[in-house]
């Protein structure tokens, strides 16, 4: 194939180069007829296909497809092998639809339960959002069909997201926002990576040399193309220069005759050129591999997306009224009840094949029992006490009273961020009222992202999050509330008590062009942990109709080398009297580190059927970067000897199992020790320590005989009130050494350098 390509790219014209790095239509790569080069067909996913008719339409009605649950039920359900069908699926449909590649999975972070766009997000964890997109990534692509995975770096909100600049730090970004991707390029190995709009520290992603070049191609050995955002490109020379291949949407003769004109003039190589040319032929060939044409099952998919729908529902609170069982009347009320609420606004949008009615669902199950139904809210944000009334009325003379509440579009979708954690004013009031005359009150959430709920959590007796749950959700729901079905999903992100108790409150949405990214590596469970903060419901939690035990822990070593990783087995019993499954979570803390780290961090997880009474053993293995952290001054992931805590859990707030073991680093890092230097960073460097720590005593006694007297440790017996020791661990050797330049043989700057010189030789002698 690379042999074929550089011919063809020897025989191309210039123009033609040009050409092929900009889209031909909004969806459509450039084709070159006379060298055999096709068009390439692109479609919006990311939870089904959006394939318009006329490709050079943009916002028109697509065609038919399965419009699977969105990103935040996919990570709910906790089951890489799930989404690997859904993957399939998908890539079953673009053939069928005649798709070459499938926008999507988005990997960005949940900076903010407030980001218009985490319906379409996995996760506030990198971990979790890695697996779940390597997952679907590998599904598609098994199928011949290829992913873009988006949007990279740094997109977590809609609020100005053409032109913010996010300021985040390199070890943020390595630890929090880059991971995802990380770990979908390595693992999965997508065709193609879109670039997100935004800027990064002050470039635009779509030029971003260090991010497109240096870490996604050179670093992470990502071998595809990298596509725009459609529109994100503001200076298409720049833009390759950076590492940007493929520009969408087109026609854009503009650009290419820039492109045409800089490799003229010099200002571009035509090699940036050539490389870009032969990253998108590639792609472009590979996607002719697989013939285009046929049908799909649409009752096969639907039912996929059921199942999918069913193992993503959270039921966050139940005091025994689930599953239902005996009711002869049931009052139905909300409006999403009979106007399914299942998927999100904006470019994601999915002309379902069908449509699984929760109203018509529920009736289909409820054998003998009577079901009545009121609206309850309209469909707009007016206030109608009328419907809450006839609501009330239905809810005193039922059994229990079911109520489905979706957060509207006009609150939550694609294109702006949300202002509040609120549901609407009606929807609340509509709760407060049936829950006070009905305590059998369910509460069916329909939403991409975190609510509020402590005006009324208590007074309910149930709360299943249902999610943008895809086509099929609405039958899901009513198996779970029937026990058809055991709720088995788990939260992906923390639901917290109020919205100024989230992390990014503070730094929200930024302004003057840009948004700082101040709560640094805390985000999610990392903040509430830090801030030891009570949330509504912790990362990682999902109830069951049945219950679980963890028992027998274990760990293939106590004592272990980083390069071997470590095996966590653990056994789980189901107690109850339902089949059920479990999602056992293995989080990781590090007793003593260098640089501060989050109190734990999500590192392995696993999802376990169980009948009644059965158990099973499950393990979970933790690799290098399960213990590692990224260090700014290393430039890359260390790890460190020392005591780590495997946690074994149900949540982040429920820890089952606590085992501790020691690794053994095998890193043989560079010293960073430099002029500035403290001299506790002397003393905690193996060849720092070596070099300096000899003086330490006398530099000790020298410092306390000059401020405080000989002898004397503290304040109150000495001259300066202060233990000076403390002080000047936390200064620069440098300036330390300058205090007491009258009892050196030279000057402070010499000794130091001499120091440096022997640490960076590693030849451990002490300096004379």
């Amino acid at each position: 194939m690379t042999t074929n390509l550089q011919s063809i790219i020897a025989q191309m014209t210039l123009e033609e180069k040009a050409a092929l790095c900009t889209g031909a239509s909004p969806w459509t790569t450039t084709p070159v007829e006379r060298l055999g080069i096709p068009e390439m067909i692109v479609s919006d996913g990311p939870h089904g296909v959006r394939r318009v008719p006329d490709v050079n339409a943009m916002a028109v009605k697509s065609l038919p497809a399965t419009c699977f649950p969105t990103a935040s039920c996919l990570a709910s359900t906790w089951d890489v092998n799930l989404i690997h069908k859904m993957g399939q699926a998908l890539a079953e449909e673009c053939i069928a639809l005649n798709v070459d590649v499938l926008l999507g999975p988005g990997a960005n972070m949940k900076r903010s339960p407030l980001g218009g766009r985490n319906f379409e997000y996995f996760s506030e964890d990198p971990y979790l959002a890695g697996e779940m997109a390597a997952s679907i990534i590998h599904g598609i692509q098994s199928k011949g069909v290829g992913t873009s995975l988006k949007h990279y770096a740094a997109n977590n909100q809609e609020f100005q997201r053409f032109s913010i600049s996010a300021e985040v730090d390199e070890r943020t970004l390595r630890e929090i926002y880059l991971p995802a991707f990380e770990k979908a390029v390595k693992q999965a190995k997508p065709w193609t990576v879109m670039c997100s709009y935004n800027k990064v520290n002050g470039t635009f992603a779509s030029e971003h040399y260090h991010l497109l070049t240096e870490v996604l191609k050179n670093e992470w050995g990502f071998d595809g193309l990298i596509v725009s955002d459609w529109g994100a490109v503001r200076d298409r020379v720049a833009a390759l220069k950076g590492g940007l291949d493929l520009e969408m949407p087109g026609p854009q003769e503009r650009r290419v005759r820039a492109v045409v004109e800089a490799v003229r003039s010099g200002k571009l190589d035509e090699a940036v050129l050539d490389e870009s040319v032969r990253r998108i032929l590639n792609i472009v060939f590979k996607a002719k591999e697989t013939p285009k044409n046929g049908t799909f099952d649409v009752n096969a998919h639907h039912e996929l997306a059921y199942k999918i729908a069913a193992e993503g529902m959270v039921l966050l609170k139940n005091n025994g009224v689930l599953p239902l069982k005996g009711q002869q009347h049931i009052a139905v009320i909300g409006r999403a009840a009979e106007n399914a609420h299942f998927q999100g606004g904006g470019s994601s949008h999915i002309n379902p094949t069908k449509v699984a009615i929760p109203f018509k669902e529920l009736q289909t199950r409820a054998g003998t029992a009577e079901l009545t139904y009121a609206e309850g809210y309209p469909r707009d944000d007016s206030f109608r006490q009328d419907l809450i009334d006839q609501a009330v009325g239905l809810a005193q003379a039922a059994d229990v009273a079911v109520l489905y509440i979706a957060l509207p579009t006009f609150k939550e979708s694609e294109g702006y961020d949300r202002t509040d954690l609120n549901l609407t004013e009606q929807q609340v009031a509509l709760i407060k009222a049936v829950s006070k005359v009905q305590p059998k009150t369910i509460v069916v959430l329909n939403n991409g992202a975190p609510v509020a709920m402590s005006e009324w959590i208590d007074d309910v007796a149930a709360v299943l999050e249902a999610f943008m749950m895809g086509q099929a959700g609405g039958a899901a729901i009513a198996d779970i509330l029937f026990g058809k079905v055991n709720p088995s999903g788990k939260l992906a992100e923390t639901f917290p008590l109020k919205l100024s108790d989230t992390p990014a409150y503070i730094n929200w949405p930024g302004g003057a062009g840009e948004v700082r990214y101040g709560e640094g590596l805390y985000i999610g469970y990392r903040y509430y942990d830090a801030k030891e903060m009570p949330v509504l419901f912790p990362f990682g939690h999902g109830l069951s109709y049945t219950t679980f035990t963890y028992s027998n822990p274990k760990v293939s070593a106590t004592r272990f080398k980083d390069v071997d990783g470590l095996t966590v087995t653990v056994d789980v019993t189901n107690t109850g009297k339902l089949a059920g499954k479990e999602i056992v979570q293995v989080y990781v803390h590090d007793q003593k580190s260098g640089l501060n780290r989050p109190l734990k961090e999500l590192k392995g997880f696993t999802k376990v059927e169980l009948q009644p009474g059965e158990t099973k053993s499950v393990s979970i293995s933790l690799d290098f970067r399960a213990f590692a952290y990224y260090h700014p001054e290393y430039k890359q992931w260390i790890t460190e000897d020392g005591e780590f805590d495997i946690l074994i859990a149900a949540s982040a707030a429920d820890i089952r199992h606590t085992l501790t073991v020691t690794l053994e680093s095998t890193l043989d890092l560079p010293c960073i020790l430099d002029k500035e230097s403290t001299i506790r960073e002397w003393m905690a460097d193996p060849r720092g320590r070596a070099v300096f720590g000899p003086f330490y005593a006398q530099i000790e006694a020298q410092s306390r005989k000059m401020f405080g007297g000989e002898s004397e440790r503290y304040g109150n017996e000495g001259a300066i009130g202060m233990d000076i020791m403390e002080m000047m661990n936390d200064m620069p050797l440098v300036s330390v050494l300058m205090f007491q330049q009258g009892t050196l043989t030279m000057p402070a700057e010499e000794m130091v350098d001499g120091l440096l010189m022997q640490v960076h030789e590693k030849t451990g002698a002490p300096a004379d």
